[in-house]
Order: structure tokens, then C-alpha cells, then sequence
């Protein structure tokens, strides 16, 4: 390697609450010589780490930049409202936005639901992060309405959460600069997207060499079985042989009859 020549590697960017664990360990047993880095980044910041080149491609949430970013739907989220464990919201399996009425929902200012209403009652101000919120509730100072994984992220054992029908949902997505589709983002699209690694671009020639071996021993296996099955037939001319030599002592007997019908009479 010259000293011009830089390492293959790949970058990995994700936002709170998604959790690329299982993409990264099949990454990691397919390319194991080409490193994978995970770049955490606030949802605010995820379009710009793409754009800039931080990060070759993101699990990030929807709404990205379409103009310059590609982006492949992976999954939306079950929305949740996260309160204390003796708030009446508790007595209920799923609750609605309308049950929200009274309460204070605090709005964080990292939200990542797209509201055309806020639900409830505005907080005083709102609070810097969600984890700040999440401190909030605790404190009994309102609700918190975020898609499930983040419920998940900051759960504490004061707190629980509820479903909460009627509102926005968050769709997560695999996102990249839509002029740098590389073969590494080819790449890691199969894996997202559950290919083999008999499909995976850039690897079928090197399955199909490794297959090869085995389809000649197999092929010449098939062609020994061919020539080795014509000695069956040889059976078959023996017993021609024996049919011939049948047919053979029917026709000697069938002389030896005539003989007795040409006999002529005794003479008296």
C-alpha cells in the first residue's frame, strides 16, 4: 500500500432511539476487513452530517432533504405518552390525544413529531432536549408525548408509558447523499434490505468462483454414473442368449414332432 492509498472504511451515522446493532453485525461478518464507525448525531444535525461528508449514510428520521439525500423507508414507530406510574393515564391500555386535554405536554425542542396541534396545555417554556423533558415528568410537571424507542432510551423506574392514538408517528430511514451512492452504501442497502451474501453486489463473482469446484465434481460425478450404466444392458444380452437358445430347443423339439408325423405305417 503507497501512502497515497487510504483504508476502506465506513461511517454510521444514527439518531437517538434507533439501535443499529444488527445491521452493524452483519456488516461486520461479511466485511471484516473494512471497519464500520458509528457516528451518534442529534436529529437537528442529521441532514448536515450527511451533506458535509461526516458520514457516508444515516439511520436518521423523516422529515430529510429529498433535494440531495436518498432515503429508503425502514420502519414508523408506535407513538407513546410517558408519564409517572400513578397517573391516571396508567388505568388505560392505550389512550387518545383528546385524553391529553388537561394535562401540561411538555414539547422539547428536539421533538421529532410533526404536530399540526399541540395536544394539552403548553409548558411555561419548552424544554431543551428530550432527556430534559423526561426529568421533567419526574419532577410531576407534565407529560411527554415521544415515539417508542425514545420512551425506551430514557426509561426510568418511576416512569411508564402508554400508546397514545390519533398522533403523529416517526418514520425511521436509511438516508445518504444521493450523489455519493458508493459500493459500500450498495453495500449496506443489502444488508438492510436482507439480502444474502450470495446477492450482495460486488460479491457474486467471488460465490460463483468458490461454487465452481464443486459443480465439476458434481458434473463428473454424473458423467462416471452415465458410462457406468451401460453395463446394466449387458445383463439384458445374456438373457437374448438364453431367449435365443430357448427358442433354439423349441425348434429342435418341434423336428423331432414332424419327424414322428412323416413316420410311415407299419405294413401288415
Amino acid at each position: 500500500m503507497t501512502g497515497s492509498e487510504v483504508s476502506p472504511s465506513f461511517r454510521l451515522a444514527y439518531v437517538p432511539g434507533v439501535t443499529p446493532a444488527k445491521w452493524v453485525r452483519v456488516w461486520n461478518e461479511r466485511l471484516p476487513d473494512v471497519p464500520l464507525t458509528l457516528v451518534p448525531v442529534a436529529p437537528a444535525d442529521a441532514d448536515g452530517v450527511l451533506r458535509d461528508g461526516s458520514a457516508d449514510a444515516g439511520l436518521v428520521r423523516l422529515p430529510v432533504d429529498r433535494t440531495v439525500l436518498s432515503a429508503i423507508p425502514l420502519y414508523t414507530e408506535t407513538t407513546v405518552v410517558v408519564v409517572p406510574k400513578d397517573h391516571l393515564v396508567t388505568a388505560a391500555d392505550e389512550v387518545g390525544v383528546a385524553d391529553l386535554a388537561d394535562e401540561i405536554v411538555l414539547h422539547p425542542l428536539d421533538d421529532t413529531l410533526a404536530w399540526e396541534a399541540l395536544p394539552g396545555r403548553p409548558a411555561i417554556e419548552r424544554p431543551a432536549t428530550t432527556a430534559d423533558a423526561i426529568e421533567l415528568v419526574a419532577a410531576g410537571i407534565g407529560v411527554l408525548v415521544v415515539p417508542q424507542s425514545l420512551a425506551r432510551l430514557h426509561h426510568r423506574r418511576d416512569l411508564t408509558y402508554r400508546p397514545l392514538t390519533d398522533a403523529p408517528q416517526s418514520s425511521v430511514v436509511l438516508s445518504w447523499p444521493e450523489d455519493a451512492t458508493t459500493d459500500l452504501v450498495e453495500e449496506f442497502i443489502g444488508i438492510i434490505r436482507g439480502r444474502t451474501v450470495n446477492s450482495t453486489r460486488g460479491r457474486r463473482a467471488q460465490t460463483t468462483q468458490a461454487q465452481e469446484p464443486a459443480r465439476s465434481k458434481q458434473a463428473s460425478g454424473k458423467t462416471s454414473a452415465r458410462k457406468a450404466s451401460p453395463g446394466k444392458p449387458s445383463s439384458g444380452r445374456a438373457g437374448s442368449g438364453k431367449a435365443s437358445a430357448g427358442k433354439g430347443a423349441r425348434r429342435a423339439t418341434g423336428g423331432s414332432q414332424g419327424g414322428k408325423r412323416g413316420k410311415p405305417r407299419r405294413r401288415s
